[in-house]
């Protein structure tokens, strides 16, 4: 069965995309602190590494073998990272700096679940309202769109939060049960 070209060129693709999405999950569950379950998905991922390569290896005569492993890779960056944004693993920390002191945003904000601290800030073209909001990264894009319905020329930019210490919600976060 592996002596037929195309079938041993499609194995090597999909082996390679399986490898890199592995990969590239393990890796950011390792920067988000998930060791045990990065160091249990890497066991998975070196076997599925191993055979693909000793495939490419065992036949680099043929070329189109070592191109299905450079394009399987390449695929399995694209679709561990779409597999990533779905899990959406952590938190956001967003700052908006909003000239739209009337309309109440930080209310609102809290009324929808999200923990926000506000403050006057000076800028270049007066006197602004910022804000720092805390929210699970699968509510980020939520967020981003309620902020910009009220106001559609705020600035915003978020960042990912190494530690979190203090806060009301600092138990929920812990856990991971802010929003649930």
């Amino acid at each position: 069965m592996l002596e037929n070209s195309f079938f041993m060129v499609a194995i090597i693709l999909i082996i390679n995309i399986v490898y890199v999405s592995f990969f590239t999950i393990r890796m950011i569950l390792t920067l988000k602190g998930q060791r045990y379950l990065a160091a249990f998905l890497s066991m998975i991922e070196v076997v599925i590494y191993v055979m693909g390569l000793g495939l490419v290896l065992k036949n680099l005569n043929e070329i189109q073998n070592l191109i299905a492993y450079a394009v399987g890779y390449g695929i399995g960056v694209i679709v561990g990272m779409k597999i990533e944004e779905k899990l959406a693993l952590g938190y956001i920390t967003v700052n908006v700096i909003t000239a739209e002191y009337d309309k109440n945003l930080p209310k609102l904000l809290r009324e929808n679940g999200y923990g926000v601290t506000d403050w006057e800030a000076h800028g270049l073209e007066g006197n602004r309202m910022a804000l720092q909001i805390l929210t699970p990264r699968k509510f980020e894009l939520k967020l981003y769109d309620t902020i910009k319905n009220i106001d559609p020329k705020a600035f915003i930019i978020a960042y990912e939060p190494k530690t979190i210490h203090g806060g009301f919600w600092v138990k929920s976060v812990k856990r991971g049960k802010l929003f649930k």
